[in-house]
């Protein structure tokens, strides 16, 4: 299967809020360091993580089925820094979460990231995915930066 199903460039272009699955409170981490730096141009970043209550300054959520539903509703993009081998977990909920508000996203697993077993989950949900890209290392390209 491909590695999107969708330009991650447009991607970056079109959508602004993005759910971080993973996100971490770690400043040395690309967990923190990515979401960081889409934040620091405009994004908006709603942190997914069991262990803490904020990161880069949100109010982070144990999992996206917490995520409440107003927030959930403005959600466009989930971008996923887990172990590829946990991709297959993170899908059901965004399928369970598209099911619950009924809008569309897009499932973005980070660099050195992929799962075909999620891409199969996704393709049957109906959610676009990109997987295996960084979404600063588009960013910097779309812009010129790199």
């Amino acid at each position: 299967m491909p590695k999107f199903t969708v330009d991650p460039k447009e991607v970056m272009r079109k959508y602004r809020v993005i759910a971080v699955v993973g996100a971490s409170k770690n400043p040395e981490k690309e967990a923190n360091t990515v979401p960081a730096y889409l934040k620091e141009r405009g994004y908006t970043i709603i942190p997914v993580n069991p262990t803490a209550d904020s990161v880069l300054g949100a109010k982070a959520y144990p999992t996206l089925a917490e995520v409440p539903d107003q927030a959930a509703k403005t959600v466009e993009v989930v971008e996923v820094f887990r172990p590829s081998e946990e991709f297959p977990q993170v899908a059901r909920q965004v399928a369970e979460m598209k099911k619950r508000t009924g809008r569309p996203y897009v499932f973005w697993g980070q660099l050195g990231l992929e799962n075909e077993e999620a891409k199969k989950i996704l393709a049957v949900a109906g959610i676009d995915y990109v997987m295996d890209k960084c979404m600063r290392i588009e960013h910097k390209v779309m812009n010129g930066l790199r």
